[in-house]
């Protein structure tokens, strides 16, 4: 099929936290079956084994647009067109699934791990008695930071919280929380380039995170355990 006009299919692949372990098996056959190649530069740095007979288009904040005009032209060709992103298409990819499907008319989902799983594992809760928040996203986050605060003075479940990167990052989050009356010793963990080598955790109270000058990285998620420790505790 080569016509012009032809639908445009495109396969989006999330790729996991960072590890190239961490890729699924599907979404391994996908990137070696395909033609065009396109995301985000430090994506694309992981999935370069399986990509050797691709066209590889890297992207940034600045030419995605045109970038992902062009890898759903060439699959309109007829060529094996996949975008890959960070994490789990589910839990901070919706601005991206939202950009691809305004301009192909089939788009199948590949899923992969997210940061948020392994920050269940390595913190030692259980999703059904946690409560995921994202602040990763280009709206404004004030009921979010409202609903945060609420459901950490109710203290029922385990809190999972991604920050923005750059501009409301763990500091500011915190001093945010102790403005909105949340108690500076509320205990928190944070958790850094997951499952790479520099992975890093960080344990301490609201109070010493909004006063840390630490430069956190922007693969940050931030965990708030119940205050009666439930089943938290560092794993395997």
């Amino acid at each position: 099929m080569s016509a012009d006009n032809a639908p445009a299919q495109v396969t989006i692949v999330a790729v996991g936290p960072g590890d190239s372990r961490m890729l699924t098996l599907r979404g391994r056959e996908v990137l070696e079956a395909a033609d065009v190649v396109t995301g985000f530069k430090t994506v694309l740095d992981v999935v370069t084994p399986w990509t050797s007979h691709a066209e590889m288009c890297p992207m940034n904040y600045r030419n995605q647009e045109e970038v992902l005009e062009y890898a759903v032209d060439e699959a309109r060709k007829g060529r094996r067109c996949v975008v890959c992103c960070w994490g789990d298409l589910n839990v901070s990819a919706r601005e991206l699934l939202a950009r691809v499907r305004k301009r192909a008319e089939i788009v199948e989902l590949v899923p992969g791990i997210s940061s948020v799983q392994f920050a269940l594992a390595r913190s030692g809760i259980f999703l059904e008695d946690s409560l995921f928040i994202t602040l990763h996203k280009r709206q404004e986050v004030d009921g979010d930071m409202d609903e945060l605060a609420y459901y950490l003075r109710e203290d029922r479940r385990h809190i999972i919280l991604l920050p923005r990167p750059f501009d409301l990052m763990p500091p500011g989050i915190a001093g945010l929380l102790i403005e909105l009356g949340i108690p500076e010793d509320r205990p928190m963990l944070i958790y850094q380039r997951l499952t790479l080598e520099d992975e890093k955790r960080w344990e301490g109270t609201l109070k010493q995170c909004a006063s840390s000058v630490e430069e956190f990285s922007d693969l940050t998620i931030m965990v708030f355990p119940k205050r009666d420790g439930g089943d938290s505790g560092e794993g395997a």
